[in-house]
């Protein structure tokens, strides 16, 4: 899928350091040099409104379950007409979309996410949206404390038993860089994956080419390639082996991956794989990172995922 560009792009290798308890973002930039840092936090929506926050601040997400102010240049202002946010403000506000936008079907709304439909619609396609403004992978706030589990979030949803259950053999969840997306609100797709990418998976950590440390990610040694959706040919993802999801999946690509090599979170994709044999889940997970900076690597999800 191919993506607008946010208008408010920022410059190269974008992270942020939250102090204490979520007081005031710094962003540190640079293009390549190691002195090059600014501050770059946005300033309060313009006339001095007050941002919109989260329906019901939601419990045990720390203090600011949203992106606060300072952060609205890169992760997005809750007045924006981005399609998908539309759609979630109807699901938690009862604001409809203008047409001819039609009304989503809200699969299920909580304080901190909506699930809804991807395109095509069926039992195996469906999206993880925060109720939260946020733009996508490259917003600062989702490395903080703070932020929601999204990627937990998605898998109870997604599993076999969960409200909205991916019927697929073996489910994907993924998120796409920010080139690579077609909407400006983040969104992991919870979808099938192909059982030859799982028998691949299981066959790389049997090789050893699937690290279970995560300060390993980034090493070439665990860089593997899979056989993507037919005709796209093999892509190279790095292979890392998780007991679960209870980690921050962006906090650990970005300290690991991202930015030992100089690279920017919005070039990322994740994806999930939760390992399945005869008897069920497994109880582990395998987590892929890729992007354009790798040879035969991918920005996107979707060579792996499985929607229609």
């Amino acid at each position: 899928m191919n993506g607008q560009q946010n208008a408010d792009e920022l410059p190269r290798r974008q992270f942020v350091a939250f102090s204490g308890a979520m007081g005031a973002a710094v962003l540190l930039t640079g293009a390549g040099s190691m002195g090059s840092t600014a501050a770059a936090a946005g300033g309060p929506a313009p006339g001095g409104t007050p941002p919109e926050s989260c329906p019901t601040p939601p419990p045990g997400s720390g203090q600011s379950p949203c992106p606060p102010a300072q952060l609205q240049s890169v992760c997005g202002r809750p007045t924006d007409n981005d399609p998908l946010w539309r759609d979630v403000r109807y699901c938690t506000q009862g604001t409809p979309p203008p047409p001819p936008q039609p009304k989503p079907e809200c699969l299920k709304v909580t304080p901190n996410y909506v699930v809804l439909h991807g395109k095509p619609e069926n039992q195996h396609n469906y999206l993880m949206v925060p109720s939260c403004r946020i733009t996508g992978i490259e917003c600062p706030f989702l490395l903080s404390s703070g932020v929601e589990n999204y990627w937990n979030d998605a898998w109870q949803n997604a599993r076999s038993g969960g409200s909205v259950p991916v019927r697929y053999a073996d489910i994907g969840l993924g998120i796409n860089s920010q080139s690579a997306r077609r909407l400006n609100q983040l969104h992991i797709h919870m979808a099938g994956i192909r059982s030859r990418t799982q028998r691949r998976l299981q066959e790389l950590e049997t090789m050893g080419r699937v690290t279970a440390n995560p300060a390993q990610w980034g090493s070439s040694a665990f860089q593997v390639s899979i056989e993507g959706a037919p005709g796209s040919g093999d892509r190279t993802y790095r292979a890392l082996r998780l007991p679960n999801l209870d980690q921050n999946l962006f906090a650990l690509v970005n300290r690991y991956v991202v930015m030992p090599a100089g690279l920017d979170m919005a070039d990322q994709t994740l994806i999930v794989v939760p390992k399945m044999t005869s008897a069920g889940f497994a109880g582990t997970f395998y987590v892929l990172s890729s992007d354009n900076s790798l040879h035969d690597g991918t920005s996107t999800c979707d060579h792996l995922l499985v929607y229609s």
